[in-house]
């Protein structure tokens, strides 16, 4: 009866093991599929990457004519004005704190001037964080963009509906600036209205051809600051999201062969039981 007893419970400990290595594997199957997805999400943002690259090296020689121009003609900011945030970012995710760093970044600016903000944004993500916080200064938003590197067509729909909402005295466009493959931050492009820029004590070592040329100029200015924001941001996306792919992958590699490791010896352990049972099995007809 003891070696009856022994044989049960050695067959009751082998068909456990059994459930655990069937579940050892099944995970370990899991694992292998997700690192074939990030190995190939990193594959892709690497070949997005220099495209990206090149529409933000472009987007920058067209930007820093506007930095000059402003550096030039110092326009100034009234004292009592309403600010409205640009704030730019995209649809999709998987790329890191890069949508959680602008959003605070744009919620510190918000506090800075003291309530007295509009906010628009550029991309779901950004949106639906500000949408926590913000929510009642949140005017206009915009989705469907991050997919491509921008391009002047696509921003310029975006500034004409921008200018509906009214004049405001000044504009400031937050976006993630791309400084490395490894690193980005936050920053803004201010935008100064059309008023500004005609009472710019600076403005008059240009020769404008019209009246209206301010009015044309702030227009110009918030369109080229969007497309290098958004080209910026781009660059950084990708990048950022190439880095966690790249991370993920690591780390499945890792519990990868962790959890091969656990498989064999849990193979072996049930091996080892099931020689035990037999063993026991035979001993029991003697």
């Amino acid at each position: 009866m003891f070696r009856l007893g022994a044989t049960q419970v050695a067959r009751t400990t082998g068909a456990r093991n059994y459930a655990t290595l069937r579940e050892i594997e099944m995970r370990l199957k899991s694992i292998k599929n997700i690192e074939k997805i990030t190995n190939t999400m990193k594959i892709v943002a690497s070949t997005r990457l220099n495209k990206a690259q090149r529409a933000m090296a472009s987007s920058r020689v067209f930007n820093k004519s506007d930095s000059e121009f402003y550096a030039n003609a110092e326009p100034e900011t009234p004292e009592q004005s309403k600010t409205l945030l640009v704030v730019v970012s995209s649809d999709k995710g998987l790329c890191g704190s890069i949508h959680s760093q602008i959003s605070k970044s744009a919620r510190r600016r918000a506090a800075e001037l003291n309530g007295e903000v509009d906010i628009v944004t550029i991309g779901d993500k950004v949106k639906t964080q500000l949408l926590r916080t913000h929510g009642d200064k949140l005017k206009l938003s915009f989705n469907g963009v991050g997919k491509e590197a921008p391009n002047f067509t696509e921003v310029s729909l975006i500034a004409d509906e921008i200018a509906t909402l009214g004049k405001y005295d000044n504009i400031e466009v937050l976006y993630n600036k791309f400084l490395s493959g490894v690193s980005f931050e936050p920053s803004k492009f201010s935008v100064f209205a059309a008023e500004a820029i005609e009472k710019a004590p600076g403005l008059s070592k240009y020769e404008l051809e019209s009246e209206n040329t301010s009015e044309t100029l702030a227009e110009f200015s918030l369109a080229n600051s969007i497309l290098a924001a958004m080209a910026e941001g781009y660059a950084s996306e990708v990048s950022a999201r190439r880095n966690a792919m790249d991370n993920a992958s690591k780390n499945a590699g890792e519990m990868i062969n962790s959890f091969t490791i656990l498989y064999n010896r849990t193979r072996q352990a049930v091996i080892t039981n099931e020689l035990v049972d037999i063993i026991t099995g035979a001993s029991s007809l003697d």
